[in-house]
């Protein structure tokens, strides 16, 4: 029966990959506009392939690296199955990328050629779509892959005298189970979301802050005007950060929720040694064959407006559609799968399992996690939304400077952390108390269960945006932008609700995670907050996300800074530019982006992977899960502080520029404060926030491969001995 689900969820994956190639060949048929149109899209494009070419050969080298020392002290399984998680998530990543520098003129020509806000959000959807089902698909492809060629081809999920097969490393001797193995195909696919984030939030976060800085306070021009010559830079920016960058981000997510779910499975059965062999099995296939069906309900949730003859006007309702037809189709066909998957069961053995209510435990665990992923998406929305009280009080501060504007701003940020943690607490109460540990990673399990459709929307985001930015640089008419600018801000609220997704997703997958790495050297999940070791690392791993943070900001500045100097030196030494006689030199500030994020990305993202490692092969695996439960719980509330304040103060400025702000707009003293808050919320939102998601989850996966190896040979234990 498993191996027929398998094939099932083999077809999942393959249908949406094809899917996906539907829906990109669609849209490269689609007309792009006129010369001047074309000529400013292949400008971005070759900027984002350029930016996209180099950081890969960077990361080819940092992971081959890993890859082969992976190999060498753990397994070739594990090395192998990492390669191959880095190259599903650059796959992902790379095509996400290429649609969207193909989709974003021909949104905006759509715009211009009928004039509806309904028809320009299908083209826009429909290449947001291609990265959605890339992301699902490329992830679930592989983990079957892993799954089949180790799991059941080497045959590492059968016993050999009452106890899970495990290989022997010839070089250290140390033994290793398919935990490992699957470990390391989420550490790949960590391993590029990291670079793909931070590289690409800092080149996005820099051109942004320096085109705002200069462009709109300065020199009073619009957003992407063509007299700014870090504009073109700007939207390469959206294209490398907010689209590559965001599906290697929630394919990490999903990959992570998937296979902590999985791993914990196989620890339980290794150290709880229930009878029923078929119940283990089921466990382990369990969030594989989940996130299957919820592909297949995320394929009809895009479908749908896709097929639909007449879209309404308000983007946000139709995007809203999608995405609850598909988390209501993966609810209803999850059922299906929990009912008939854990059937012929005995009660008592599902006991030992730890379900609380029979064969349905996993699926009302992942119930749990798909509604607390819902409400911590409205409390994302309410925090970053202009239409409600929050975001309309920092506006209104901004009447008052810029100092009010970044105090409002941050005070709402901080108390936005507070509802998200206790919907995420009480979801960690309810999915443990149901299934234990193995149900909390069904909750993480259930919140991306629909991930291909909040992908979708969220890549629909960047794409608007960039088809504004060559409305306004082509010299299309006003009611163009309109229409773009209006997909533009329900996009702004979009990536706030799916960050909030990426974080609390996160959070449950770092604990499951968390419980499969205590299993790697004690038989109990007792770690003891107050002994020496851990409270040690506790308060270093609390530090550890400011540290990282800082890193981020510090390289988005300097950047940044060098972003300015260029764009004013244009202005001063080129007069022709503001009175349009003169052209800017776009190419410089693509450079200076490129160099800036390629230099900048390499030490935070290797701090990650190494911290733990360092501490672990020093003090040991107990400081190790110190630092892991300190780096979790600050790096929960940093992000969700920096990804609601970073929206709040981006969506205030888009009131103001609305007319929401009597007597202020576009050009006025209230605007340039709100241009400052929203350069200063820049970095928080769109490379901190989603890059502390990544970092707990690459810090859980590392620690859980390496720990079989620091866990005997790490210096205090030299010491004590």
């Amino acid at each position: 029966m498993n191996n027929l689900l398998m094939l099932i969820a083999l077809f999942a994956g393959v249908l949406a990959l094809a899917y996906a190639a539907l829906n990109f060949f669609l849209v490269r048929k689609l007309k792009e506009g006129n010369e001047r149109m074309q000529e400013i899209a292949a400008a971005i494009r070759e900027g984002a392939n350029a930016f996209i070419r180099y950081e890969y050969k960077i990361v080819a080298i940092i992971g081959g690296a890993i890859a082969v020392i992976l190999g060498l002290v753990i397994s070739w399984e594990t090395g192998v199955s990492f390669v191959l998680g880095a190259l599903m998530s650059s796959a992902a990543g790379f095509i996400g990328m290429k649609i969207a520098t193909y989709a974003n003129v021909r949104v905006a020509n759509e715009a211009d050629k009928s004039r509806n806000t309904g028809k320009t959000l299908k083209v826009a959807f429909r290449g947001g779509s291609v990265m959605g089902l890339c992301v699902a698909g490329f992830a679930l492809l592989g983990v079957l892959i892993v799954y089949l060629a180790f799991g059941l081809g080497e045959g590492m999920l059968t016993l050999t005298d009452g106890a899970l097969k495990t290989n022997v490393n010839p070089i250290t001797g140390q033994s290793y189970s398919l935990s490992l193995i699957l470990s390391g195909y989420a550490l790949g696919c960590s391993i590029i979301a990291m670079f793909n984030r931070v590289g690409g939030g800092i080149y996005t976060k820099a051109a942004d802050m320096g085109a705002d800085l200069v462009g709109k306070t300065e020199a009073h021009i619009p957003e992407d005007d063509p007299r700014n010559p870090a504009t073109i830079a700007d939207n390469v920016g959206d294209n490398v950060g907010d689209v590559a960058g965001l599906g290697a981000d929630l394919l990490e997510s999903y990959v992570g929720a998937i296979m902590s779910c999985a791993i914990l499975a196989i620890e339980i059965f290794t150290h709880n040694a229930f009878a029923s062999t078929t119940l283990y099995l089921k466990m382990v296939a369990f969030p594989i064959l989940f996130a299957a069906v919820g592909l297949f309900g995320c394929i009809i949730g895009i479908t749908f407006p896709l097929i639909k003859r007449k879209l309404s006007e308000n983007p946000h309702t139709e995007l809203n559609l999608a995405t609850w037809i598909s988390a209501g189709f993966a609810l209803i066909l999850g059922f299906v799968l929990c009912w008939f998957l854990f059937s012929g069961e005995a009660a008592d053995q599902l006991k030992l399992a730890g379900f609380k209510i029979g064969r349905v435990t996993p699926w009302v665990a992942a119930a749990v996690g798909i509604v607390a992923g819902i409400v911590i998406g409205m409390i994302s929305e309410y925090y970053t939304s202009y239409d409600f009280k929050p975001t309309k009080g920092i506006a209104q501060a901004s009447k008052e400077g810029p100092a009010l504007t970044i105090t409002q701003g941050m005070a709402t940020g901080m108390i936005s952390c507070m509802l998200p943690v206790v919907c995420l607490g009480a979801a960690i109460f309810v999915c443990y108390a149901l299934g234990g540990m193995y149900g909390v990673g069904c909750g993480a399990m259930g919140m991306l269960s629909f991930v291909a459709a909040t992908v979708s929307v969220d890549t629909y985001g960047p794409i608007s945006d960039n088809a504004g930015g060559i409305a306004e640089m082509s010299g299309l008419d006003s009611d163009v932008r309109k229409i773009t600018d209006k997909l533009d801000s329900v996009g702004n609220t979009t990536a706030a609700i799916g960050k909030g997704f990426a974080i609390g997703s996160a959070a449950l997958a770092t604990v499951s995670m968390m419980s499969s790495y205590l299993y790697s050297f004690m038989d109990n999940l007792l770690l003891n907050i107050i002994s020496r070791d851990v409270l040690v690392g506790a308060v270093l791993g609390a530090a550890l996300p400011f540290l990282f943070s800082g890193m981020l900001i510090n390289a988005v500045a300097k950047a940044a800074r060098k972003m300015v100097e260029e764009v004013r030196r244009q202005f001063n030494e080129i007069p022709g530019i503001l009175t349009g006689e003169s052209k800017p030199d776009y190419k410089t500030c693509i450079t200076i982006s490129s160099q800036g994020a390629l230099k900048q990305m390499i030490v935070p993202a290797i701090v990650a992977i190494a911290f733990p490692v360092v501490c672990g092969f020093l003090f040991g695996a107990y400081f190790v899960g110190g630092i892991l439960i300190g780096a979790t719980l600050s790096a929960i509330m940093l992000a969700i502080y920096s990804g609601n304040a970073g929206g709040a103060w981006d969506n205030a400025k888009k009131y103001i520029e609305s007319g929401g702000v009597e007597g202020s707009g576009k050009g006025s003293p209230a605007h340039d404060a709100a241009v400052v808050g929203d350069t200063v919320g820049d970095p928080l939102k769109d490379t901190v926030g989603p890059s502390l998601d990544i970092l707990i989850k690459i810090m859980s996966t590392v620690s859980l491969v390496c720990v079989v190896v620091f866990s005997e040979f790490n210096l205090m234990s030299l010491i004590a001995g």
